[in-house]
């Protein structure tokens, strides 16, 4: 019997789409545990033309969503020109980014590309570098040296380190001064060269002995310098060098290097600086009168200046651009949301059920992740597998118990929205290694991943974090510090807030001007710099204009 035309035309438009889901959806691969498998079937989901390698410039899948989802010079940032083999994230990571983020303004575009250029004409390699080593050398300041350069010595855990280079780059642009990292803590195998034609790495064979050492109490720190009258109107010649020393632990000698006009003016005449510092120094370069013009002309939003010096200098190298590539394709790409947790654990702390009861609080109470329904509850009727909302939460912590709770809760809880939660955690290394550089990849690889979130929840006064959120452009859901004695602990209520700024905290900022012998609240000054809400007994932070 002959079927009426509507039907036959409604199985051939069914067959059509069915012919193009199988075409063009990517394969799944189901690995399923043995007896003692504690959870569901991994899926990975593989490309959609079969493995390709992970990050090449070359897949075409890449270069279509890249035309698709933004500029790649990220409104100017960045420059064209270089090799994109030698490093792939440069160019591809806009990609992998949902959120554009600010653009910059056209003042900081023309500053970066005139510093591009001062790296190339002074840098190492140059005749204009060798002069001023044989300078150095010879233990004499010059008058009006033709290049100046600020060697950067970050330390400390990762994030430090990429804060207190981003420090030092805006103080080389503020100064005119050529950005040289040192690269013994490791930094020459994490990033790409961020400059055009030149290097930002310290050549080996830097002629000042133990420079690296140095402390508070070394002679040529900026504030014994002051102290002592080695600079300053009273001095008979200019050094050398001098060693601006921003730690922690810093003098109110040293932290007038915020405050004193006249002695930056007096800095402009030395050749060579050699900055260490383990903090985000710059809402404290807000303070300086000497630098505000150049710095509101810059950064007319100075709750993005993080931001804006995050995504031009610190670029993924190639190895561990893979690591991101290939964990975001399996776990994070195809799901509607990807929410971010940081957890920052020390040492040997032992796994908080308060901690879990904060994290699952705070994601819950605003709406980052669904509550879940008890065992046995009436589930929600599901929607039909192609139209189920999905959210891929993504967990670093130095400890695997945190993810493993929230996997189970999901897993063995269904969502009271029913919405399908995965839960995942790239790697758990157990306690935080200095100077490995296996550990150091992997934690830079899982802060570009959380920066790659549409949502943030972090750790109060965590460096890893602030990095995170400054990438991603994003205000994230802080976790206060829960109040408590160390060996018993309340949480919090709320158990966390939304930060003023994604900008990080100066932990060490200056609160005492040593020349006006005064205190001074920061926020008299610049209206726009104001307390860390995680840190306000001693921090920082820039924020909005209209906050």
């Amino acid at each position: 019997m002959e079927k009426p035309v509507g039907i036959k035309r409604w199985r051939r438009a069914v067959s059509a789409v069915l012919a193009a889901v199988v075409v063009t959806a990517p394969p799944l691969v189901i690995l399923l545990g043995g007896r003692g498998f504690r959870a569901p079937g991994v899926w990975i989901q593989t490309a959609m033309a079969g493995l390709r390698k992970a990050g090449s410039s070359n897949d075409p899948s890449l270069h279509h969503r890249t035309a698709r989802h933004g500029d790649r010079l990220l409104g100017g940032l960045l420059v064209d020109g270089f090799d994109e083999e030698s490093c792939h994230s440069r160019y591809q990571s806009a990609a992998y980014r949902r959120n554009p983020g600010r653009r910059p303004s056209p003042y900081l575009v023309s500053k970066l590309r005139r510093h591009e250029a001062l790296q190339r004409r002074c840098g190492p390699g140059t005749a204009a570098y060798g002069n001023a080593l044989e300078q150095l050398k010879s233990g004499r300041g010059v008058a009006s040296p033709e290049c100046r350069y600020i060697v950067s010595l970050p330390y400390q855990g990762l994030g430090n380190r990429i804060l207190a280079a981003a420090s030092a780059f805006l103080y080389a642009l503020l100064t005119g001064r050529v950005l040289l990292i040192d690269p013994s803590d490791g930094m020459d195998g994490l990033f790409c060269e961020p400059f055009l034609g030149a290097t930002w790495l310290l050549p080996p064979g830097f002629p000042v002995a133990g420079y690296a050492s140095f402390t508070n109490g070394t002679a040529e720190t900026y504030g014994n310098m002051v102290r002592n009258k080695v600079i300053g109107a009273d001095a008979a010649e200019t050094p050398a060098f001098a060693y601006v020393y921003l730690h922690s632990d810093a003098s109110a000698h040293d932290k007038s290097f915020f405050w004193d006009e006249d002695h930056q003016r007096l800095l402009r005449r030395i050749q060579w600086l050699v900055m260490r510092t383990d903090n985000y120094i710059v809402p404290g370069l807000f303070l300086a009168e000497a630098f505000r013009g150049e710095l509101d002309a810059m950064f007319p939003e100075p709750d993005a200046v993080f931001h804006h010096l995050g995504r031009y200098l610190f670029h993924p190298n190639n190895h561990v651009w893979g690591l991101v590539t290939r964990y975001h394709d399996a776990y994070l790409a195809g799901a509607a949301q990807r929410v971010g947790i940081q957890v920052r654990v020390f040492g040997a702390q032992p796994d908080s059920p308060e901690l879990l009861e904060q994290i699952t609080s705070c994601t819950q109470k605003h709406k980052l992740l669904p509550e879940v329904l008890a065992t046995g509850e009436p589930m929600p009727m599901p929607p039909p597998p192609l139209a189920k909302s999905t959210k891929a939460v993504l967990v670093t912590s130095l400890k695997p118990w945190y993810h493993e709770q929230l996997k189970s809760m999901y897993w063995e809880h269904a969502a009271a929205t029913g919405e399908v939660v995965s839960v995942h955690q790239p790697s758990h290394e157990g306690y935080q290694r200095f100077g490995i550089e296996s550990h150091d990849r992997k934690a830079w690889a899982e802060i570009y991943l959380l920066s790659l979130a549409d949502a943030l929840v972090t750790t109060s006064q965590s460096t890893f974090g602030y990095v995170a959120q400054g990438l991603a452009g994003v205000r994230p859901w802080v976790m206060y510090k829960p109040a408590g004695d160390g060996a018993t602990t309340v949480p919090p209520d709320p158990p966390c807030g939304r930060a003023a700024s994604m900008e990080p905290c100066f932990f060490a900022a200056p609160n005492y001007n040593l020349w006006k012998e005064q205190w001074l609240d920061a926020s008299a000054v610049v209206p726009h710099v104001q307390r860390c809400a995680d840190f306000a007994w001693g921090g920082l932070m820039l924020v909005g204009r209209n906050e």
